[in-house]
């Protein structure tokens, strides 16, 4: 039962990754890179606190994207079932058009989790609502509020005596900005693992594919993340 489970899930990253591969055009392609260390405190049986820094890179991990320091907070409503919130603040590298340089952008987002198991697989899903703007311009300049509603979905299937779980995940973002086309505007997929490091925390890998919707030439991105989380109570 359990080989076949595993079997169905291959199976099914293989036929994604496939269509993916095949559905792409002329849009452009780059390869990133993005580091993260993140602090998480159980401050009691219901709250969860979170610190997370992140660097990141682009244009074939040649430039620097953007760095952003964010904290968390997750509230546990009932079994398996959670709350939680985010405020991110992020220096974003612009360096193309006639204005360059660092951005200051604010982002939050609220979301609700939830996640069961069958057997030895385990399944989450996630909604997110997320909101981004520009620091220091203007409604008039040109800043729009950039929203979003995020729905992802993960799986993670527990090997015995194996600490390299394999985790797949799959996202969709619904845009509603004003001055853009609105609607489904991107998706993800994110195949992964974490390594336990007793009394020393948990790193992690993973290999992200992120592609446009609804244009005529969509970008894609292929993203290597890397992190390091340090769990305490």
């Amino acid at each position: 039962m359990k080989k076949r489970i595993l079997k169905n899930i291959i199976i099914l990253n293989l036929l994604l990754v496939s269509n993916v591969n095949f559905a792409q055009t002329k849009g452009e392609t780059d390869l990133t890179l993005w580091n993260s260390i993140t602090l998480d405190y159980e401050l009691n049986k219901k709250w969860n606190l979170g610190l997370e820094g992140q660097f990141r890179f682009k244009e074939n991990i040649s430039v620097i994207d953007a760095y952003f320091t964010e904290f968390s907070g997750e509230y546990k409503l009932s079994k398996g079932f959670r709350i939680g919130a985010a405020l991110r603040y992020i220096r974003e590298n612009d360096n193309k058009g006639n204005i360059q340089g660092y951005e200051n952008h604010f982002r939050f987002h609220l979301e609700a989790k939830y996640k069961h198991k069958i057997k030895d697989l385990k399944i989450g899903y996630r909604l997110r609502y997320q909101n981004k703007n520009e620091l220091g311009v203007s409604y008039d300049e040109g800043d729009f509020v950039n929203q979003n509603l995020r729905f992802k979905t993960s799986l993670t299937y527990n090997f015995k005596k194996w600490s390299l779980d394999p985790k797949f995940a799959a996202e969709i973002f619904h845009r509603f900005q004003e001055g853009k086309d609105n609607g489904f505007n991107k998706y993800r997929l994110t195949f992964g693992t974490d390594y336990k490091i007793k009394n020393y925390g948990e790193i992690g890998v993973y290999y992200r594919f992120e592609k446009q919707l609804n244009v005529d030439f969509p970008d894609t991105t292929n993203i290597i993340g890397l992190k390091y989380t340090y769990s305490f109570k």
